[in-house]
């Protein structure tokens, strides 16, 4: 169960967090919140895709990672096989939370950092160190500062973005039958994408709306990274054969 505390140079002056990856951290998932906000980054190695809330409603945007449930291509002996690592994992056990701050002499909600010291990379004897001997941020919390804070805003303008397709029409779902031998077949359901012709079709005020709002881009990205199930494929296949090796020797 989770255990918040508000991040402090004191209190958690000799905190630590471990890096690497594995199940025990909860890497073995096969899909991952993604945030518009890292669409850049993420399309170029990982299949950007949406999916629905079945109570609210509302769509999500998510990075496939594999092609069954609970497994995780990009997982590699403990290493990360990717040049991007998602915000969602690389935040670690770090959340954005909000306190009332006099700004100004104004009371308003300030964003700031909570830690959940029950999450299982939290330790106080292996692990990147949080703060410098000073007090001082190191250069780690300083990324994770960056990457909640492109949480925040993927969050915040991700609800308008998905709306707008949504109104548009242009989340469509999506299912995928992978062939990756004559013996293994895959087939994802409850996944959502962009609908291309429906996009290509779109009139002249709604494209443009799209774009003046920035949304567009987004739309183009979602549907560049599709490119990457291939890598999924690959991957699988790779190991599919690796296992029928290690079998075969064993025999």
């Amino acid at each position: 169960m989770a255990r918040y505390e508000l991040l402090n140079n004191v209190a958690h002056k000799d905190l630590r967090v471990i890096l690497r990856f594995g199940p025990e951290f909860g890497d073995h998932a096969a899909t991952v919140a993604a945030f518009p906000t890292e669409y850049a980054e993420l399309q170029r190695e990982y299949p950007i895709f949406f999916q629905k809330d079945p109570q609210s409603g509302q769509y999500q945007s998510v990075a496939l990672l594999g092609l069954e449930r609970d497994e995780n291509l990009f997982l590699q002996d403990q290493r990360w096989n990717a040049g991007y690592l998602p915000g969602i994992l690389a935040k670690g056990p770090f959340v954005i939370g909000f306190q009332e701050q006099r700004v100004d002499g104004e009371l308003r909600r300030e964003p700031v950092i909570h830690v959940d010291l029950e999450h299982p990379r939290i330790s106080f004897s292996e692990g990147e160190r949080v703060f410098l001997s000073q007090g001082g941020h190191t250069p780690y919390l300083e990324h994770v500062i960056q990457v909640l804070r492109g949480i925040h805003d993927g969050v915040e303008g991700g609800k308008a973005m998905f709306a707008a397709f949504d109104a548009a029409g242009l989340i469509q779902p999506m299912r995928l039958d992978v062939k990756l031998d004559d013996a293994h077949t895959v087939n994802l359901t409850g996944l959502y994408g962009i609908d291309r012709e429906r996009l290509a079709a779109l009139d002249a005020e709604t494209l443009y709306a799209l774009h003046r709002s920035g949304y567009l881009e987004g739309a183009y990205l979602v549907m560049a990274s599709l490119h990457n199930v291939r890598r999924l494929m690959a991957e699988k296949q790779r190991r599919i054969a690796q296992q029928a090796s290690g079998a075969e020797r064993a025999a």
